[in-house]
């Protein structure tokens, strides 16, 4: 099983091919416009089933199956936490909950990029299992970021989905400490001198288990496109 997450920065229909190239079962695509505006090039192939969140039809979260992956969100969905998003994934291949992530809700007075993470991890708290769960998006965070006093940052976001024995896939599989990560996923106004790592795959140890590679896009390629390089996570589906 491939998922792969990028923000591709709005105009999906426009770039999806190119992250198409690399055959995702699963495409998690914050920055999504609304389905009504997805008209794909002929050539591009066709989702066999997705979802989409958001109030802004040009910039939303859209989560794509390209394969026998189906998807129903759950009924414990905090319509509060706007772009964190439980999701039953099932099909031949598949049976796990997949948290779809875009970290930013400027509503949100307690804070809207990491603190949502925070949030979202208390809300599904009994759902968060060291077995079949996934989170994975832009989480517009890092540990660099954290503030001492305050609880909702995110070297304690890791701690506690760790508790729950959920881990980054990255920084498993490459050896990584978090905030010094060798691979950026994003480049502040597409700079190279301003990268920084925001974009996540958090799986628990049953998948983890079963990582294949870790794969971060490279910049020359996907700046063209987006501020934001893809996050590709393979595992084996045995």
């Amino acid at each position: 099983m491939k998922i792969i997450t990028w923000n591709c920065n709005m105009a999906f229909r426009k770039k999806a091919g190119f992250i198409l190239t690399h055959k995702p079962d699963i495409l998690i695509v914050p920055e999504c416009e609304h389905p009504d505006k997805l008209q794909f090039d002929p050539a591009t192939p066709i989702p066999a089933d997705m979802l989409w969140f958001g109030t802004n039809k040009n910039k939303g979260l859209g989560i794509f199956s390209y394969g026998s992956a189906r998807f129903k969100l759950l009924r414990n969905h905090n319509p509060e936490l706007k772009m964190i998003i439980p999701i039953a994934v099932t099909g031949a291949e598949f049976k796990f909950t997949l948290y779809a992530v875009w970290a930013n809700n400027p509503d949100d007075p307690d804070g809207q990029y990491v603190e949502q993470v925070w949030k979202a991890i208390h809300h599904y708290d009994k759902k968060l299992k060291n077995r079949q769960t996934l989170l994975i998006g832009d989480f517009n965070s890092n540990s660099i970021w954290d503030r001492k006093y305050r609880a909702g940052n995110h070297s304690n976001v890791v701690k506690r989905l760790e508790e729950k024995g959920i881990f980054s896939c990255y920084h498993l599989h490459h050896k990584q400490i978090q905030g010094r990560e060798e691979h950026p996923t994003f480049y502040l106004y597409k700079h190279r001198d301003k990268p920084y790592h925001i974009d996540y795959c958090f799986a628990s140890t049953d998948m983890t288990d079963k990582i294949l590679s870790v794969e971060i896009g490279d910049y020359d390629f996907w700046r063209q496109y987006s501020d934001h390089v893809p996050v590709i996570v393979t595992f084996n589906a045995d």
